[in-house]
């Protein structure tokens, strides 16, 4: 049996736990940790994160401080040609978005989202042109493409031109840290500790347009007078671009003593968060996969979320979907979760199967078939053209 040397451009990878170590870089960690080892598959990651630790995989680490983003994009269209020669990689896996514009060996990408072409202002200029030039590469000259979800396989196909048939839906999977709680008077000394209010409904993400924060806070402050609720809404992420609107909001709705902005949050943290909250609520307008509902079923915690993008995807019937753009149906939403203890219990049941459908090592195996696939179908075009 033949044995194949797969090389993973793992740049994006931090483990620092600062805002930086979320999103794209989870997903790198956890497919990593879980591929598998196996006769016929060989794995070198190539990395600048000095922490990693995959002890079934060959680690190269760069000392170039790849996590500016000029000097990544350097590494990855002039080192990394010379690396994967180096190492005779057979294969190449590029986890983020971007090959290499020289390259002679077969080679397949992770794509997320389009979010830089669906909202290109969310994006400093020199990201955004290389992002949007990395995927047209890929879409035209990748073996193949990994989208996280049908919705991101729609945009590659509409908004690139990739063909259906190169693009291989892999889904993300649950993070096991996600459950629900199992010592409540734990989780309560968490809670008096860190300040925590008794009643909170919870958002989880970057405070920018793109996840809706404006109408989550109207369609807050409606339920709140309607229904004469106690809970307090906490906001967990960082601040991004364009938030003075937020601050508008609050001032026009007079929510300054109801809405609480903790900013981020340690990864470590988060899932006692989750657990402390009665409601999760994300109406975001456009997600890759949107790893903040999953989390949350996983969590015992009731989802409402948004019917748009990749959401109903991985949220199937556990959650209440409502129009990102009808904060009526969202405050309604809200109220229903937080007033009726029956669908409560329901949607937690419903929401913990639908988590578990969710799992790393089914997204390391399918990504695994997928070099696999890689090599027979070159294989197939050799024997073909003798």
């Amino acid at each position: 049996m033949k044995t194949h040397r797969i090389g993973l451009n793992a740049h994006l990878l931090n483990l620092s736990g600062n805002y930086r170590s979320a999103g794209i870089s989870w997903y790198i960690h956890h497919l990593i940790q879980h591929l598998e080892p196996a006769p016929d598959l060989q794995y070198t990651v190539f990395l600048s994160e000095s922490r990693a630790r995959f002890s079934q995989c060959t680690l190269a680490r760069s000392r170039l401080p790849t996590h500016q983003p000029i000097v990544r994009i350097w590494w990855e269209q002039f080192i990394q040609p010379i690396e994967l020669q180096r190492a005779r990689i057979d294969l190449l896996h590029a986890l983020a978005f971007a090959g290499p514009l020289a390259i002679s060996i077969p080679w397949i990408v992770t794509i997320y989202d389009l979010s830089f072409m669906r909202y290109p202002d969310s994006f400093n200029p020199l990201n955004r042109i290389y992002l949007t030039w990395a995927v047209r590469h890929a879409a035209h000259h990748a073996d193949y493409l990994i989208a996280i979800s049908e919705s991101t396989k729609r945009d590659l196909v509409e908004l690139v031109g990739a063909r259906p048939e190169r693009v291989r839906v892999i889904y993300c999977g649950k993070d096991d840290a996600f459950a629900p709680p199992t010592d409540r008077a734990a989780l309560e000394a968490w809670r008096a500790a860190r300040g925590v209010p008794d009643k909170i409904i919870l958002f989880v993400g970057t405070i920018e347009p793109r996840k809706n924060i404006v109408r989550l806070l109207r369609a807050f402050a409606r339920a709140k007078r309607a229904a004469h609720l106690p809970h307090r809404l906490v906001l967990i992420g960082a601040r991004g671009w364009k938030y003075a609107e937020v601050d508008r909001t609050l001032a026009q709705e007079n929510l300054a003593n109801d809405v609480l902005f903790v900013g981020y949050v340690p990864q470590d943290e988060l899932p006692r968060w989750y657990q402390a909250a009665d409601v999760f609520v994300y109406p975001s307008l456009y997600e890759g996969f949107g790893m903040p509902p999953l989390d949350a079923m996983a969590s015992g915690t009731p989802v409402i979320t948004s019917n748009a993008a990749s959401l109903p995807e991985v949220v199937g019937d556990a959650a209440l979907q409502v129009s990102p753009t009808d904060e009526d149906a969202l405050a309604d939403a809200i109220i229903r979760v937080l007033t009726d203890p029956a669908l409560r219990e329901q949607m937690i049941a419903r929401g913990l199967a639908q988590a578990a459908r969710f799992a790393w090592t089914r997204a390391a195996h399918e990504t695994m078939a997928l070099y696999r696939a890689v090599f027979t179908h070159r294989s197939g075009e050799s024997h073909a053209t003798r």
